[in-house]
């Protein structure tokens, strides 16, 4: 794996040809998020974005943190949490050890979520006499409902990763061992990879709609978007592999 650019709180690589990873580097604070490090990170993944050559992203942090918190009042900015919701293209969140608050809101903001069995997950800013601001009572109530997420916001307390899977919260727990969430999320990342590009992009689109349509609005809206994919040449590939009972060679057109 060869650094692309040399970056100070984030380090970036290529697993697979088809595959960026993101490595959030600030050891000695846990990863905790500051604006430098958004700025970064938001270059970074927007780079990656519009590089033809990546298919898919992985976020990942220590094995101690994904990361654990971020200096909100710091971070006046709020504008660098937002950037991340406009990637057209997946990211996974590759998570061991601390995902609380802001790190859990940035865990959220990914498009998948593989945790490591030390993965801990909280929105623990009620200590401080604040609420999370990073998104997190809004993004957790769509991934485990409101009872659940009242407990998080007003008890503070963090959850295992296994409370995490078993209330939908994450995809799955990877195997034990240090380095395994990253080595399953870059897996994932180059099998989405190896798909139609206009596919998977219109894939993450109609998914995401979901959150802000009604269920009419949103079947109508997959099915425009499904019926456009009918005039890329990815949408002819792939139908006449499958009848030819052969791998398909998308060209992401």
């Amino acid at each position: 794996m060869s650094s692309e650019r040399s970056y100070e709180y984030i380090v970036v690589s290529r697993p697979e040809p088809s595959v960026l990873l993101v490595t959030l580097n600030r050891p000695k604070f846990l990863n905790a998020l500051s604006s430098p490090l958004f700025k970064e990170l938001n270059h970074a993944l927007e780079a990656a974005d519009k590089d033809d050559s990546v298919g898919a992203m992985v976020l990942t942090g220590s094995e101690r943190a994904f990361a654990a918190g971020a200096d909100i009042k710091e971070m006046k900015d709020k504008t660098y949490w937002g950037q991340i919701n406009n990637l057209r293209k997946p990211l996974i969140a590759a998570v061991s050890g601390y995902a609380l608050g802001g790190g859990c809101e940035l865990a959220l903001m990914c498009d998948i979520i593989l945790a490591s069995p030390t993965a801990k997950f909280g929105q623990p800013e009620i200590n401080l006499g604040v609420i999370p601001g990073g998104g997190g009572s809004q993004r957790l109530i769509h991934a485990i409902g409101k009872s659940r997420t009242m407990e998080l916001v007003l008890t503070g307390r963090n959850i295992s990763a296994q409370e995490a899977a078993q209330w939908g919260m994450i995809s799955r727990i990877v195997g034990e061992g240090e380095g395994e969430v990253v080595k399953e999320a870059v897996k994932m990342a180059k099998e989405i990879a190896s798909k139609s590009q206009l596919a998977v992009q219109a894939g993450k689109e109609v998914v995401n709609a979901a959150y802000e349509m009604t269920l009419a609005e949103g079947l109508r809206f997959e099915r425009r978007i499904f019926h456009g994919l009918f005039a890329t040449n990815d949408q002819k590939e792939g139908m006449a592999a499958f009848a030819e009972k052969r791998n398909a060679n998308f060209t992401h057109t």
